[in-house]
């Protein structure tokens, strides 16, 4: 799905603490289960077979855009005990700016290595501070996600629960996409090698720096 970046999602800045997480950007994401049980199914010859909640969480995801339309979703898989995906925050910033290239690529850090605000950025566009859409942002659309796995699954399985935080990257520029789109295709192949999720996620993000 790395198409869906083509050069307009690039962002020159690593996770910034003080980055607006609503902003227009590409957010490499992964939750995981409660106590990392696996009940999203099993690797089976490289490839992941899911169960009945598997396949919940798998059609939620796919789901983001239709409740956040301002969301585009890029690669993801569900793994037996974690999610990882790709979510494209993808805002009107103003009324009259119709080009999406301009409005997804972020300046470059300042010298004093502040954080920068994607280009021609206005908050809010029209409505300025006031625009709901402000709120909008990569927690809510995760809470929005994990509430609504959560239900589903607990009709199943009534102890079925995520971890109460996530995992979320910011990434920076198309090649990092293509190789975080890879790693996520690629994750169940890798199952039985490495199943300490968050060690690997960080030695992998530690190569795109």
């Amino acid at each position: 799905m790395d198409q869906k970046f083509n050069a307009k999602y690039r962002i020159e800045s690593a996770r910034l603490q003080s980055w607006d997480y609503g902003w227009n950007a590409s957010y490499f994401i992964t939750i995981c289960i409660q106590n990392r049980q696996c009940f999203f199914g099993d690797i089976i010859n490289t490839e992941m077979r899911l169960s009945e909640i598997g396949t919940i969480a798998n059609e939620c995801w796919s789901q983001i855009p239709n409740h956040f339309p301002f969301v585009k979703l890029g690669e993801y898989i569900v793994m037996p005990d974690h999610v990882h995906g790709i979510i494209i925050i993808d805002k009107p910033i103003n009324d009259n700016e119709n080009n999406v290239e301009t409005r997804l690529i972020a300046s470059l850090p300042p010298n004093d290595g502040s954080p920068s605000k994607p280009n021609d950025y206005k908050p809010g566009g029209f409505a300025g501070n006031k625009n709901p859409m402000l709120n909008e942002n990569v927690s809510r659309i995760i809470r929005w996600y994990k509430g609504r796995t959560t239900f589903e699954s607990r009709k199943i399985h009534a102890d079925f629960a995520w971890q109460s935080r996530f995992h979320d990257h910011i990434i920076r520029d198309e090649n990092s996409f293509h190789n975080i789109s890879n790693y996520i295709a690629k994750n169940p192949l890798n199952w039985e090698i490495s199943k300490d999720v968050m060690n690997d996620v960080s030695s992998f993000l530690a190569t795109e720096k």
